[in-house]
């Protein structure tokens, strides 16, 4: 490796420890210090998680491109737009890298997201997990009607299906909760993909391990399904369609593990 390459990855280490402690700074700010003068400030509790979400999108968006204009990363994000203006249905990704959820969000102003539990632990997303009032899957009793009360009222709700993120180099598995909701909500589905082009904050590295090339992280806005295509009520039993539709889904989702070139085209999840 020439002194210009070693050069450039030592300042993206530095950079990516910068961005590391501003994300956490910046989650702490706004659980001690927003979330508390809006609860003290807005009664309205839509009004209020409404304003909380697009918050977080918009600390996320800023969060993405200070990462960027410093050279810690770079990303791009195919179909934005559509996800911008998407409402009343599941966003299903894969899980590849620990910003996934960053990156979603930042373009979907109010999204709902399904939480694991354990976040709630974390002193950095607790406050923001509450203040966003997102579904936490503990909660197995009122998710459903929690999950169809939200996508009734035009709420879309982000679910990463594998539960984790995904070991790179091990066949992907899906848990069966997105498909289990979209059914008995009779809720369509959105699918995305994500893609990082170098081994970066995935399961198995760690923040410092960073790659002698600057990594690219790609988000592709695939199709739409129409729960109608996999669920009939009248004629199907609800655990058999969430079968059929999170096979359909991990078909889909483990297109990404084609070439990454492969993925500069929204048609490689048609």
């Amino acid at each position: 490796m020439s002194l210009a390459a070693r050069l450039n990855q030592f300042w993206r280490l530095l950079m990516t420890g910068m961005c590391f402690a501003l994300f956490g700074v910046g989650g702490l700010l706004l659980s001690l210090v927003w979330f508390n003068l809006l609860l003290l400030t807005v009664r309205n509790n839509n009004r209020r998680r409404r304003i909380a979400r697009r918050s977080i999108s918009f600390s996320f968006r800023l969060f993405l491109r200070v990462a960027k204009l410093t050279g810690a990363l770079d990303y791009r994000i195919e179909g934005a737009e559509i996800l911008r203006q998407e409402r009343g249905c599941l966003v299903v990704a894969n899980h590849p890298t620990l910003i996934d959820y960053v990156l979603i969000a930042s373009v979907m102003p109010e999204t709902d997201c399904l939480v694991k539990s354990a976040l709630l632990k974390n002193p950095f997303m607790s406050g923001v997990i509450r203040a966003a009032d997102y579904l936490v899957n503990s909660q197995a009793d009122a998710l459903l009607p929690q999950s169809q009360q939200r996508l009734a009222q035009g709420d879309t709700i982000l679910i990463f299906p594998e539960g984790t993120r995904t070991r790179p180099g091990e066949k992907m598995s899906l848990q069966r909760g997105a498909a289990n909701i979209a059914v008995r909500c009779e809720s369509d589905l959105r699918i995305v993909a994500i893609r990082c082009s170098e081994h970066l904050l995935d399961k198995q590295s760690k923040w410092y391990n960073v790659p002698p090339a600057k990594p690219l992280f790609t988000v592709t806005v695939g199709e739409r399904v129409r729960i109608t295509d996999y669920y009939d009520a009248k004629t199907q039993e609800p655990a058999l369609a969430a079968r059929q539709l999170n096979r359909h889904l991990l078909e889909q989702l483990q297109l990404v593990e084609t070439p990454f070139s492969g993925l500069n085209d929204a048609s490689a999840l048609s």
